[in-house]
């Protein structure tokens, strides 16, 4: 496996796949650990891990933010934030993990269970398989692998093929922090067939998938019986920007959220549905700042846009965005490559309703205008699409913004700010053909456990 740079396909490293023969001996190694139930690392153990562990990312965070820059392309000020945030959810785990409690069932209700006392325990579901997305190799990471080691369950993480120096890195780190190889392994595979064959296999207890929805959906058809699942997917993120909304404070979010790692995040800005007395000028506004973004070399501190993660991706969005003004759009701003491996961040203006740009996940620093009149015409185009996932109004008038929050079929909505918000303790899920299961840190945590019910039989009290 060659990993390059895609900001000019410089030569990072080269690394060895592991063959069949290695993912077996590493699947057989988790299911080991795993069945011998009296050597399962007590919470305090796992909390004492985790601890450590952010204090190595901690210590390691430059190292991390450049990797990230260098193998995804991320500009080095986003990936920095992205250690950061890790390095929170890290934390977030341990400190969750005094809340994995159950509960007292009650007993005595009914002469039949008279004279018991039950209670509910929680323990891990079992041998963890996640497969990750390039676009966040650092915390998409966390985000599959530390419920895992918090819970108790042994997790086998495959990286995104374009981005797996970051997660080799914080696996060492794991094994530093003091987890045996077996709790947490890196399963490096070049091939879909491989990673089906892991994803499926029937000694999985739960499979966490981000990446498309084509992908996760046939895995799941393909699950044993009894596997869990989590799939996280993406959309075409709406925002309703409404005629009382203030235009001088939505441009930096809007621009943000339509080109923060350019594009390349499930839930980036793509759909702007604004009000027709707002239309020009917000369409000059935001062409005008998204004119003004740096686009370049991703390890530079004045880059704010770098690469698409590879050639292919520039040339896929070339040709969406020729096709959408075949189709009638407008570009306001942007619209063509800028040589092999960069695209111009761009806004298009009233795409055709059916044109790609309009019902498919750009993937790409692209964003679409359209008008509208009535805050209901907005909102039903918003639902149009087969998938939903986080979506945004911008408003002064807190009844509008209310009324969108309710109707949108969005599993998140945020009011004056843009899709791509997230904080790692919130619920993150996809609706729909967006995916399955919620994401977060407790969220998964909660996912990756199951309940025991014990049920104590009294001796019968009896009067003096």
């Amino acid at each position: 496996m060659l990993i390059t740079q895609p900001y000019d396909g410089a030569l990072i490293a080269e690394i060895t796949p592991h063959t069949p023969a290695e993912i077996e001996a590493m699947l057989d190694r988790a299911t080991r650990v795993f069945a011998d139930r009296a050597a399962w690392l007590p919470p305090y153990r796992r909390i004492e891990i985790i601890k450590r562990l952010a204090a190595l990312v901690d210590r390691d965070r430059e190292t991390f933010a450049l990797r990230i820059a260098l193998e995804g392309g991320k500009p080095i000020t986003d990936a920095q934030v992205e250690v950061a945030r890790a390095i929170n959810s890290i934390e977030w785990a341990a400190s969750h993990i005094e809340h994995l409690v159950g509960a007292e069932i009650p007993m005595g209700l009914t002469p039949a269970s008279a004279n018991r006392w039950a209670f509910t325990t929680r323990e891990p579901v079992g041998p963890v398989v996640a497969i990750s997305a390039f676009n966040h190799p650092l915390n998409l990471i966390v985000h599959q692998v530390l419920p895992a080691i918090a819970t108790g369950c042994p997790v086998l993480v495959k990286p995104s093929a374009m981005t797996p120096l970051t997660c080799l890195h914080f696996i060492q780190l794991v094994r530093e922090a003091g987890l045996s190889e077996p709790w947490c392994q890196a399963v490096l595979i070049d091939e879909n067939a491989h990673s089906e064959s892991l994803a499926t296999d029937p000694r999985v207890a739960f499979l966490s998938f981000i990446g498309s929805a084509r992908v996760g959906w046939h895995l799941r058809s393909q699950l044993a019986p009894g596997a869990r699942f989590a799939l996280e997917h993406g959309g075409a993120a709406p925002v309703i920007v409404d005629r009382s909304a203030n235009l001088d404070i939505i441009l930096e979010p809007l621009t943000k959220g339509a080109c923060y790692h350019a594009g390349q995040v499930c839930v980036s800005v793509q759909r702007i549905f604004v009000h027709h007395d707002l239309k020009t000028e917000f369409v000059e506004r935001l062409a005008e700042r998204i004119r003004q973004l740096r686009v370049g070399d991703p390890t530079l501190p004045k880059t704010e846009v770098g690469p698409l993660i590879a050639p292919k991706e520039v040339t896929r969005i070339e040709h969406w965005v020729a096709k959408a003004v075949q189709e009638g759009a407008t570009i306001a701003v942007g619209g063509t490559r800028i040589g092999t491996r960069h695209f111009q961040p761009t806004l298009l203006v009233e795409p055709h309703a059916n044109s790609l740009v309009s019902t498919s996940e750009i993937f790409g620093p692209v964003a679409c205008v359209y008008g509208f009149r009535e805050l209901s015409n907005a909102i039903t185009r918003a639902n149009s699409l087969p998938f939903a996932f986080q979506a945004s109004v911008f408003s002064t008038d807190i009844d509008a913004a209310l009324a969108a929050a309710r109707l949108l079929d969005a599993s998140a909505v945020m009011i004056n700010d843009h899709t791509a918000f997230r904080t790692d303790w919130m619920p993150f899920a996809g609706r729909r053909q967006s995916g399955f299961g919620i994401g977060g840190i407790p969220y998964t945590m909660h996912d990756m456990m199951q309940d025991k019910l014990v049920v104590l039989k009294l001796p019968a009290m009896e009067d003096d």
